[in-house]
């Protein structure tokens, strides 16, 4: 488990499936996804999940999004994962509308980051997103991607961003300057952890 400032990302499990096929099935989130809806039965589903969650491939990490209190709102992985390269592509859906909007993304991308520059060598972390979906690319910019291109593929333009490494470490040292900065000006309180 990784602990976030609002989320947990947890390992995924068997119990996951019906939220995920919900998801998968909703066809305003296959839109954002640039996806058609998913269109088969459950049980079909649910033994293509089974199989995936006990031979998971290599370069492919899924993760669960939950809150504190263990909702389960959607998902986040990073895949293909490059060693020689240094670098993998990162996704994320929050399925449960009603935590959009509230931070929750935001908090599940900045935590996946941290986790990945934290527990690889990987240098860069890279992602599309619709180029119609101004308020995930706010998102992303909020936890430090910026745009490097361009993408149509499948009929969908996508705003290609990427994260790396030492961009990401300069950030966290300003953050941790700032915070300093702040615990000793006149009539600031340190910033609890």
């Amino acid at each position: 488990m990784i602990t976030g400032t609002k989320i947990i990302l947890r390992d995924k499990r068997l119990a996951d499936a019906l939220d995920d096929y919900t998801w998968r099935t909703d066809p305003e989130l296959a839109r954002l996804d640039a996806i058609p809806p998913l269109n088969t039965t459950f049980p079909q589903y649910l033994s293509a999940y089974a199989s995936e969650l006990r031979y998971p491939p290599s370069t492919r990490h899924p993760l669960a999004i939950e809150t504190l209190d263990g909702q389960h709102i959607g998902n986040c992985i990073y895949y293909d994962v490059n060693e020689a390269k240094g670098e993998t592509e990162l996704g994320i859906m929050i399925g449960n509308r009603a935590y959009w909007d509230k931070g929750y993304g935001t908090d599940a991308v900045t935590t996946l980051v941290n986790y990945i520059f934290h527990q690889t060598n990987l240098k860069r972390i890279y992602l599309k997103t619709l180029d119609s979906n101004t308020e995930a690319q706010k998102c992303f910019n909020k936890c430090g991607f910026t745009p490097y291109g361009h993408l149509v593929k499948d009929g969908f333009s996508f705003v290609l961003m990427e994260l790396h490494r030492k961009q990401w470490e300069k950030q966290q040292t300003g953050a941790r300057q700032g915070s300093n900065l702040l615990g000793k000006s006149e009539g600031a309180k340190p910033l609890q952890k």
